[in-house]
Order: structure tokens, then sequence, then C-alpha cells
């Protein structure tokens, strides 16, 4: 129980007898769990900080809507709701997509006609005017950039998206806000008790320190992890930009801050947190202040605040790192299944591109095998592109067990995708070259880094067909491989490069913007009226990708897809063990034609199998299975289908 008190407090919140009553009872089920994590973290505060807790939820539970507490009550009979086969994902940034909150609300039908039903509209909280790092930079979490419209507007939104069964996933950042957040102005007139929400340092000494070990996120145009400050007169840790201050989360007042906001968004209809940067919230010298315990704790202890009032969202872990660490963020040990709901695998996505540029998916399947099981409970969030670059997160220890040396390989990834490679089909840009490590990360669209710009330049349809198949086939692994596909804004129409971020001021210095182009309407209107272009026939292929994994039970998340051994290294093989029956999926990642040993698939199918993606019936007896190249398969038993 979180107060002796509470009967008395429960009365003074003015809930009703049944609010009450599952209040009471969520706290019995969280409570627990929230003060063990906040012990953990906080020792012998946890008690007051409980204790002040108690308030910031009784008001939030007051306020929470009828449609919302309905929403709860719903999620609660469906706990499994973000790991169907049917939960298919979309990623936009809503000024680039619609211009404002309500021009997306004029979109939905799109959205509908794709089978969203997972909407992330990138960071639209108020940022910091001029340069905020594409909006992670926020100046304040309860209002929304003035051109994108109001909170209202939001909510607005938030409610049409709902009728609809389309769950809204907003951005919150955990790390850092803004030099010109309210907490940060008034850290710098030098009002002590929003001083002790930041890291600020006198002197050198102690950040000189903690420099030994800490790694350089933005190495290019942020060099280092401290920036001075005049106005505070002190050294501020900037992990990201001189204007993002990160927050001091052993403070328990920021964490009682964060759980209002969450709350008060949850309010709002956000169903779903992308809990941007949370490996970096917890600070210990000789470490490189990533993926620290206290992190765990802290995520665990706001997902049990967020349970007892809101158990309708979800949180996200926007968590970039390796996959013995990212386990961590779905709850391995103590935590299992207790900390974030979803997590990125960036790792499938660094691996597709790998082994579209090498025609070999060895390293791919070692990659898969060193990657322990997630809890059953938990979903990925799994993507061909994204907003952000791409860093080439191989392991040395992967690449050796491929037959690879990991630094070569990372070297030949940056040299292909950036088209300096002899060959190369990509049109990519380098982003934050890194000298010391020999680093270099890649932006680009999903179509330019498949080939398709280079393709249409040439005037070449050979290469315009390959560069479609590469995509198709990319999107049929992330759409295969169980979690919740992330369809990133664009990529349904195969859009190119925008190379004119290059003219826009608090872009230019940016590259990132090259992947991050505006909504071509004109596009998708006539997009299925031309079905031979590039547009239509990736945009048609991708439909029909989409329609086959909503009907297809086996790929629910709570199945781990697990790499097969391939008689041949440009084949993918994933074995999904579902109730209903085993499914193998069969991935080409060259042009060839691929010859397959047939008893491969019998052994596990049976001499009979059916191909969800096609509709077709493969008969197994046979010596050999042909595979075209970039084809792509989901291959049930006959006697097994869904």
């Amino acid at each position: 129980m979180l107060s002796p008190d509470l009967a008395a407090r429960l009365q003074a919140a003015s809930l009703d007898d049944r609010d009450a009553e599952t209040f009471r009872l969520r706290l019995e089920r969280y409570g627990p769990d929230l003060a063990e994590s906040l012990r953990a973290v906080y020792g012998e505060q946890a008690g007051e900080v409980l204790d002040r807790l108690t308030e910031v939820l009784l008001h939030a539970s007051q306020a929470r809507p009828a449609d919302l507490r309905r929403l709860d009550e719903a999620r609660l009979l469906r706990p499994d709701w973000l790991q169907a086969p049917d939960m298919i994902g979309y990623v936009a940034y809503a000024d680039r997509f619609a211009g404002t909150l309500r021009g997306v609300g004029e979109h939905l039908d799109y959205l509908q006609g794709l089978g969203v039903r997972y909407l992330h509209l990138m960071p639209l909280l108020r940022p910091r005017a001029g340069e905020n790092d594409g909006g992670y930079a926020v100046q304040d979490y309860r209002a929304v950039r003035e051109d994108l419209g109001t909170l209202d507007d939001l909510s607005a939104l938030a409610r049409d998206l709902r009728g609809r069964g389309i769950s809204l996933v907003l951005d919150l950042v955990l790390n850092h806000v803004a030099r010109e957040h309210e907490w940060a102005v008034k850290a710098r007139a030098g009002e002590e008790k929003y001083r002790a929400y930041f890291h600020l340092f006198p002197d050198r000494t102690l950040p000189d320190a903690y420099e030994q070990t800490l790694p350089e996120v933005f190495p290019d145009f942020a060099p280092g992890n401290f920036t001075y400050d005049d106005e505070a007169r002190a050294w501020v840790w900037t992990t990201f930009n001189r204007y993002q201050w990160d927050l001091n989360w052993s403070n328990p007042d920021v964490f009682l801050e964060f759980v209002d906001l969450i709350l008060y968004l949850a309010n709002r209809g956000v169903e779903v947190f992308r809990l941007d940067a949370i490996a970096f919230l917890w600070k210990r010298l000789g470490t490189s202040s990533q993926n620290e315990p206290e992190v765990h704790w802290l995520t665990r202890a706001l997902r049990a605040a967020a349970r007892i009032v809101a158990p309708g969202v979800a949180f996200k872990a926007e968590a970039i790192v390796a996959p013995a660490e990212l386990m961590g963020y779905l709850g391995r040990g103590v935590h299992h299944g207790r900390v974030s709901d979803m997590a990125y695998h960036n790792s499938l996505m660094v691996q597709l591109w790998s082994s579209l540029a090498s025609r070999d998916t060895r390293l791919f399947g070692e990659a898969l095998r060193a990657f322990p099981a997630k809890p059953t409970t938990t979903t990925w969030g799994l993507y061909v592109r994204c907003h952000d670059d791409i860093g080439w997160a191989i392991s040395d220890e992967d690449a050796a067990r491929a037959g690879l040396t990991g630094e070569a390989h990372r070297h030949f990834l940056s040299d292909f995708y950036s088209g300096d490679f002899p060959g190369s089909f990509a049109r990519g840009l380098v982003f934050q070259h890194n000298p010391q490590t020999g680093d270099r990360r890649i932006s680009g669209s999903g179509a330019s880094l498949a080939g398709l710009e280079a393709a249409l330049e040439a005037g070449d349809p050979g290469r315009v067909d390959d560069a479609v198949a590469r995509l198709l086939l990319a999107h049929a692994v992330v759409l295969g491989f169980g979690g919740v596909p992330l369809l990133y804004m664009g990529d349904e129409l195969a859009l190119l490069n925008d190379y004119s971020f290059a003219q826009v001021p608090e872009h230019a210095a940016d590259n990132r913007w090259v992947h991050r182009p505006r909504m071509d309407w004109a596009l998708a209107e006539r997009v299925q009226a031309e079905p031979d272009s590039p547009a239509g026939r990736v945009n048609a292929g991708l439909r029909a990708l989409l329609r086959a994994r909503q009907d297809t039970p086996h790929l629910h998340a709570s199945v781990e897809s697990r790499p097969l051994p391939s008689p041949d290294g440009r084949v993918l093989l994933l074995r999904r063990d579902h109730p209903l029956g085993v499914m193998v999926q069969v991935y080409n990642f060259s042009e060839e034609t691929v010859a397959l040993p047939g008893h491969l698939l019998r052994e596990l199918l049976g001499d009979h199998a059916e191909d969800r993606l096609s509709g077709s019936t493969f008969s197994l007896d046979r010596p050999t299975l042909r595979l075209g190249g970039y084809r792509a398969l989901w291959l049930l038993g006959a006697e097994l289908r869904g």
C-alpha cells in the first residue's frame, strides 16, 4: 500500500465506489512492484517518494476520461494486443505527413486502408526554437508545436484514431530537456531545487573524469559530453547537444515529474510511449553511463505507476544497444517481462542491409542465434528503415563466427551504402564519421539505399526490378519476423532521397533529413492506377504482404523466429513454432535463382506446403526447391494451415 491513509485520500479524490475499488485492486497488483523498484533506486527515500506519488496517481486516476477507462478494461482482457498479427505500425512526422494534427486526421482513411493500427507521430511536443535535434530537445511536455496545432487537437486526433482501432504513439524524451525548458530556466536563475534536476559541475574535475569512459554520440557537431553555461555558471552534462541538458534521475523529484507527465499525456489519449534515450538515464563514474542497473528499476517503476492508473498504456524502449544489453529493456532476471512492453530490434534492420549488400546471410543467422529469448509477453518493434541513421551495430564475435572480420565488414557496409564500393547499387550519405573509431553511419531512404534511385537515373529496367524486389524482400522479413512492423512514411510509395534538406538552415547540418521527405499525396492518389511504375509495384507488393500477415496467426509475437542452418549462404531460413504448427520462412537475398534441397523443408513441413504469400502449394517430395532472385516464402505444412 502506498499510504496508510489511503481510504481518506480516495475519499478526498472524489472517486466513486467503483473507481475507488479499481484503484485499490490495481494498487494491490502493482504497488509491491512499484515499492520494490523505488527502494532499489532511492533507498531510504523510497517511503517519502511513495507517499508523494500517491497524490500524483490519485489525481490522474480521477482525471482519466470514461472512454479511456473502457480502453483500460479492454486491454486488461486482451493483454497481448501489441503482439497480434494484425498490429501494423506506421511512423511519420505529422508536419511532413499532413501539415498539422488536424491534417493527419483528414488522412485516416489512407492509414486504415493500409491496415495501420499503431500510429507513431514523431516528436511533436513543443521543442526549443531553431535547432532542436529533430524535435528531441523538448521545451514543454504539456504543449504541442505551435505549427502543428494544440493539445486539444492532439486529444481529438487520439480520439478519432481510437475510434478506428488505431493507437497513438508519442515520443517521451526521458534523458534530457531543452536548455529553454522551465526547469533549466529556473536552474540557470539559481533556484537550487531545479539545479538539482540536472548534472551541474563548478569546474572540469568531474567532467574530465567521466569523459575517460564516455562515448560521443555526435562527434561531428557535438563533441564531448559537457558544455559550460555562462548563466548557470557551471559545466552541464549534455550527452547529445549543448542545448539538451541531461536530467539527474538520482533526484526523486525528476521521477515524480515524469510520472505526472506520462499520466497527463495518457489521459490525453496517448496509448504507447516511446521512451527516448532511455539507456542514458543513470550516470556512473568509470562507465559508459549507459545500461546501468538503475535504468531498468526506474523503467519498471514508471511502468508500475502507469499500470495503476492507465493499464491500457504500453512502453516502448528506444534502446539502440548491443543484443546482450537489449534484453534488459524487456526484462530479464528479476525484471522479466516487467519493464518495457516493446523494444526496437535494431539488429534485424542492420542485418537486412548487410545481407542485401553482401548477398550472404551467414552473419544474419549468427546474429540471430546470439539473441537470447525475449519474455513471451513482450514484442519487438521491427523496421526496414526509421527516421534515424543506420549505425553498423555488428559485433566482432558474430562476424568471426560467420568467417568475417567485424571492422572490415563494417567498413565495407559504410563504403557500399555511401556508393563508394565498386558495383554498389545504393545512394546514401555518410553521417557522423568518427575518425578515432572509423565508424561511419549512413543516411538514406529505403528506396535509395535499395538501388531504386541509381536504377532510375541509369534508365535500366533490370536494375529497377532488382531494387523493387529488394524493398519487398526486406519488408517481407520485417512483417514475418514476429513483432510490430513499423512502416516508415513514404516507404509504401518507394520515395527517394530528398536532397532539398540542404536548403533548410536548421536541417542543413544533419543529413538524416535526406530520408525525412514530405509525403507525396499526389503520388499516393495515383499509385494504384499506375501498377507498372516502381511506386505502384512496391505499393501493391507491400499491401499484399500486409494482408498475408494479417491472415496468418502463426505470426503472433509471443512466438520467436529462430534461424535454421542454411545450405546456401544466400538464403535465410527462419522457423516459428506456433501451436497451430511449424512455419518456415525462406528468403533469397540475391538476384540469382537458388536450388534448395527439398528434404530440408520436407522434414519440417511434410510432403506439401502452402506459401501464405503467393497462395501456391509446393510439393516438397522433389529433390530441390527452386527459389527465384529475392523470393520470399512463408511456408506452412498443408495439413496445419491456420
